[in-house]
């Protein structure tokens, strides 16, 4: 389920939202690296909270397109481009962009309420921690018939979460809103009875 075998044009075609993702990341960050314009809009996109405070509230979702260095990016790129795939595949380019930008825009909204006014921050984990809270919702309804993907996807929640609380210079606050939020849109969107549905209009 979560081992990529597509080729470049493949993945691009059968992933667009995904893909689209994956390219604006790198791509801005790439621009931050620029002379001249990169420093800026960094600090531009920065999330911190006493700016918000003072209502620069786009900060509130700027920073899951930022990354604080190329070890950063790739881990959560690296995330986005094994994980994302089948969570657009089963629930749709709509929803799972909803997912996506929800869980990091409440990871934001988290971090601004409960971390400190000098907080700062940048990253997509919030988002990507919603890719994995909705697909624990998926096997919280499919757990019995897809065992194998409990199996699968679990344990990674479990490491992922582990991690969280155990790494440096990471933002707990949104990792966790982040994957609740993944969480509780996933028990909506994948109700079997809505599920249905989705069938029905296709």
């Amino acid at each position: 389920m979560f081992i990529r075998t597509e080729n470049f044009s493949q993945y691009v075609r059968a992933y667009p939202v995904v893909t689209f993702l994956l390219a604006l990341n790198i791509g801005i960050y790439i621009l931050t690296w620029l002379p001249g314009i990169g420093d800026r809009l960094f600090l531009f996109g920065i999330g911190d909270n006493f700016l918000i405070a003072n209502g620069e509230y786009w900060r509130l979702v700027t920073p899951m397109f930022l990354h604080g260095g190329f070890t950063h990016l790739l881990f959560n790129m690296f995330s986005l481009f094994v994980f994302g795939p089948e969570l657009e595949k089963i629930a749709g380019k709509a929803r799972f962009i909803t997912i996506y930008m929800l869980a990091g825009l409440f990871g934001d909204i988290a971090t601004y309420f409960l971390q400190p006014p000098e907080y700062a921050h940048v990253g997509a984990s919030g988002a990507i921690f919603g890719v994995f809270g909705a697909f624990g919702a998926l096997v919280y309804y499919t757990k019995h018939v897809f065992p194998q993907l409990k199996q699968v996807i679990l344990p990674i929640i479990v490491i992922s979460v582990v991690m969280t609380f155990f790494g440096t210079n990471i933002n707990v606050t949104a990792h966790i809103a982040g994957l609740i939020t993944g969480f509780l849109i996933g028990l909506s969107y994948f109700n079997p009875k809505r599920i249905v549905s989705w069938r029905k209009k296709r």
